[in-house]
């Protein structure tokens, strides 16, 4: 039984990176011991669960369905094994996601936690560089603004931001489009997105200012230096404070969710997994 394990952990580990050499690196192993165990598991299963290629390899249908079948109880093993094996020396944790979310509203609901020994070490970034760093280990929980479709990863949808198009009060007496536009980034997908979903037309403007921080954007909003869709968490004070107003109320606004997501082999009671059940069900309130 331990043997098989072992092959399956070994094969899983191939097929998630796409190559021997990748695997091996992964499992602390040298690349002619996993080609052995994947022949061995092949021979054992009379089947091909790959086709070697000029660079890495192609799982077969076949692999792909012992992957599907294997991914999860494997990961659950491996997580259970950490909590019962491993001791732990810290309560740190490794957090990424983007900079205004995390300060925002993830940090402020974790911060009865600190009392109670939990220290967080935050990186802000985009989803691809954060999904990288959770699967290389150097991060232990992502908030990831788009669904990750990765394998290794666990994915839990926990927040529904809603957009709304804001501006100071000077601006809602002048027509949209002589109002500067203001982004978090050059390509502005987030106005993009509303015009798109809200307007029913392309924004084929060029944004007058980007700010890549939406709570640099919320000042600059409030400053008066023009308008920008921004998630309603950010801008609600302001706007109950008159100091925004909005310049389109859509019966159905925007919405994007947002996901928890950890490694598949984190263990029941890691840290990442205990702070990601607690933001769970403090956003589900």
């Amino acid at each position: 039984m331990s043997a098989s394990l072992d092959l399956l952990r070994t094969f899983l580990a191939v097929h998630r990176a796409g190559s021997v050499t990748g695997a091996a690196e992964t499992l602390g192993l040298s690349q002619p011991t996993v080609t052995a165990q994947l022949k061995a598991l092949e021979s054992a299963l009379g089947r091909s669960l790959f086709e070697r290629q000029a660079r890495g390899v192609r799982p077969t249908g076949a692999g792909d369905e012992l992957a599907r079948r294997v991914a999860d109880p494997l990961d659950a093993l491996q997580g259970l094994l950490r909590d019962e094996l491993d001791t732990p020396s810290n309560t740190t944790l490794h957090l990424g996601g983007p900079a205004d979310f995390l300060c925002h509203q993830v940090l402020p609901a974790l911060a009865e936690r600190f009392a109670s020994g939990l220290q967080v070490r935050t990186t802000f970034g985009l989803p691809d560089d954060l999904l990288d760093r959770l699967l290389n280990r150097s991060l232990d929980l992502v908030v990831s603004s788009v669904r990750p479709r990765r394998a290794g990863l666990r994915v839990t949808p926990f927040y529904d931001e809603v957009f709304a198009l804001v501006a100071a009060p000077r601006w809602s007496v002048e027509p949209l489009r002589r109002t500067p536009l203001i982004a978090y980034g050059e390509e502005a997908p987030i106005l993009r997105r509303y015009w798109r979903t809200v307007f029913g037309s392309r924004l084929t403007r060029t944004v007058d200012l980007v700010v890549p921080d939406l709570r640099g954007v919320l000042d600059a909003v409030r400053a008066g230096a023009g308008a920008s869709v921004l998630p309603t968490y950010l801008c609600q004070d302001a706007l109950a404070a008159g100091e925004l107003v909005l310049l389109a109320d859509p019966e159905l606004p925007p919405l994007n969710t947002l996901y928890l997501t950890t490694r598949s082999d984190a263990g029941p009671r890691s840290t990442a997994i205990v702070v990601r059940d607690e933001l769970v069900r403090r956003f589900s309130r």
